[in-house]
């Protein structure tokens, strides 16, 4: 059964992680995207360290662009250029994620070619947007983190030095707005039968983020300094006898939980700690009374006890744990397919779950220009015209399709 996008086609022209990241969660949802990278490859083929024997497939180009057929153009010259406008006047949607302007010099701006396609859905990712005096700025993850606030938020408690995410936290919620915002505009052109421009910065979508609970202190005007800092606390992670937990004590009823739990009922009791705006004030030194009291027993005991108290509780797994824990199996959430260059490779099932139309990992990530030939001959290209494009460098060529 045909997923949710079935029949939508995408070009993606991104790199790095935002960009290809949000086109494949459509590819999962049953689109079919085709990727233009350079003849070279996408960058990001060969982050860190290569897992493959060709030297194309880094593990997060293969997480980031499963399910995607490849076409290897070099966009600066005129007949690559001229291929793409003859795509896009065909596609539903573009997605590109280069610094302003560079699609302008390309010849491959929104306006001109919406001029072929006013149904297309033109989707620009950048840094921190095409206005501003930051326009111009190379951007990466950190740099979202520095600006949005991220880094701050993670501040020692102590200390108030900054710390980044360890993981690109930016790029990769950038991407999840994306690929709502492309659903969204598909919905907006079925009412409407035109396509638009959809402009989507990690700035904004990092700032949109942060907002609820973490800048609650700067949401009233004028009451910046009287209201509390939400995460002038310690965090939840508590260490106990063999190991670290996680516990949440936010409503009375798991405030008295963890407190039977703990065989300390006095504490519910404890003015202190017995309403929710009490837990809140005196959070710090809740915390660490908690802290205090879990570090004398085993993480199984905890468990078992916070669990029997109906308390919000969980183990904190090790990145090597979470594959073989006892929910994420449960629910399935983790598959393995077969790569014909690398082996096989563990990969996330899509996170939605359509009951009618189902999401599926489409494919593995594809060599670059595995699918030139295929995608040229779909234009009308015969074999000689796709070998003198490979032979002048405009293509790059896995395989001609048999004659």
């Amino acid at each position: 059964m045909p997923g949710p996008l079935a029949g939508i086609r995408v070009l993606d022209l991104t790199s790095v992680v935002s960009g290809p990241l949000a086109t494949m969660f459509l590819a999962d949802q049953g689109a079919e995207v085709i990727k233009i990278e350079p003849l070279g490859g996408d960058m990001t083929r060969h982050s860190r360290q290569s897992i493959s024997a060709s030297g194309e497939f880094s593990a997060l180009f293969v997480s980031t662009n499963r399910g995607k057929r490849s076409l290897a153009l070099d966009l600066k010259r005129p007949e690559a250029a001229k291929i793409m406008r003859t795509l896009a006047a065909r596609a539903d949607v573009l997605v590109q994620n280069f610094r302003p302007g560079t699609m302008e010099r390309l010849g491959l701006d929104e306006p001109t070619l919406r001029n072929s396609n006013p149904r297309l859905i033109y989707v620009s990712i950048s840094g921190v947007g095409e206005s501003g005096p930051y326009a111009g700025k190379r951007v990466y993850d950190p740099i979202i983190q520095a600006l949005s606030g991220f880094a701050d938020i993670q501040s020692d408690p102590k200390t108030r030095r900054p710390r980044m995410i360890r993981t690109i936290v930016a790029d990769k919620t950038t991407a999840i707005f994306a690929a709502q915002a492309v659903t969204a505009a598909l919905y907006a052109r079925e009412r409407t039968g035109e396509g638009q421009h959809v402009r989507l910065a990690m700035l904004d979508t990092m700032i949109s983020y942060l907002w609820p609970e973490a800048m609650t202190q700067y949401t009233v005007v004028d009451r910046e300094e009287s209201t509390g800092d939400p995460v002038a606390r310690p965090d939840l992670i508590f260490e106990t006898s063999d190991g670290y937990i996680t516990a949440g004590t936010i409503s009375d009823s798991e405030w008295g939980g963890f407190c039977a739990a703990a065989e300390r009922p006095e504490l519910a009791e404890d003015p202190r700690f017995n309403t929710p705006g009490g837990r809140a004030i005196n959070a710090t030194e809740r915390i660490l009374l908690m802290a205090e009291i879990i570090k004398k027993r085993s993480t199984e005991d905890w468990l078992e006890r916070l669990d029997a108290n109906d308390a919000p509780s969980a183990p904190v797994l090790r990145r090597n744990e979470v594959i073989a824990n006892e929910q994420v199996r449960a629910r399935g959430l983790i598959t393995e397919l077969d790569h014909p260059d690398i082996g096989l490779v563990r990969q996330p099932k899509p996170a939605a779950r359509f009951d009618h139309t189902p999401a599926a990992i489409q494919g593995p990530a594809p060599r670059i220009g595995e699918h030139s030939a295929a995608i040229l001959a779909e234009l009308g290209f015969e074999p000689g015209e796709m070998e003198r494009l490979a032979a002048e460098k405009i293509v790059r060529l896995v395989s001609l399709p048999p004659r």
